[in-house]
């Protein structure tokens, strides 16, 4: 499944591609996206490139090859972390389990884009307690120190504030999505890695929204 964004990124480059022959340039896929920097379409590109619907040749500017289309508009995903419906535990034969939503992976270490749903997975009941509840899968060791490992599954809370010292999930600027230990600082807000080979990151309180608290961890040996 694909992300509107993503979605919308690699139906320009294909209509782009048609007409001329070329890949739009990277001020043009962002000014159609109408993004702020030329990073989130690095970030879009590597993912439709992981998830194998375009190709960068080598030793060509601008060389860019689709490798396939999205099926129908059905395959386009809201670009919102937590659209789907947090409230909804579906029933699970364990009795002392209940399903929440698990999305793919956040990087501990880099803010990343907003990530879809792609399952729900089954956590004891009592790690979730009251609210709403979904998992995250760790990419990055920036969190280390915290006992939060590369492969590791988080549980979080769903919330839209947190207490000075929280591990949360945060989501800057509406598009990129951290996994990092909250402190406010007067007009700004720090979120701070437990690793010591990773800096701090400070922005403005206007710019990072809050979108749970961790609450539980699973980890398979």
């Amino acid at each position: 499944m694909l992300t509107k964004k993503q979605r919308d990124l690699l139906l320009f480059i294909h209509e782009k591609l048609q007409e001329n022959g070329i890949a739009p340039s990277f001020d043009e896929m962002k000014n159609a996206l109408n993004l702020k920097s030329k990073s989130g379409i690095h970030r879009l590109i590597g993912a439709l490139e992981e998830r194998q619907f375009i190709r960068r040749l080598p030793n060509r500017a601008r060389a860019l090859e689709i490798l396939r289309l999205p099926d129908s508009e059905s395959s386009a995903k809201p670009d919102n972390l937590f659209q789907p419906d947090f409230n909804k535990k579906e029933p699970v034969s364990d009795p002392n389990m209940v399903d929440i939503p698990l999305h793919g992976k956040i990087a501990a270490g880099t803010p990343i884009e907003a990530l879809e749903q792609y399952e729900n997975i089954p956590v004891p009941a009592s790690m979730v307690g009251v609210g709403s509840h979904y998992a995250l899968e760790i990419d990055g060791d920036s969190m280390i120190e915290a006992g939060i490992l590369d492969g590791d599954t988080i549980v979080v809370q769903r919330c839209d504030a947190a207490e000075n010292g929280t591990v949360v999930v945060a989501l800057i600027d509406e598009e990129q999505a951290t996994l990092k230990t909250l402190y406010k600082k007067g007009p700004d807000i720090s979120l701070e890695p437990s690793n010591r080979d990773f800096e701090t990151q400070t922005y403005p309180a206007n710019r990072v929204r809050i979108q749970g608290r961790l609450v539980g961890l699973l980890r398979q040996y």
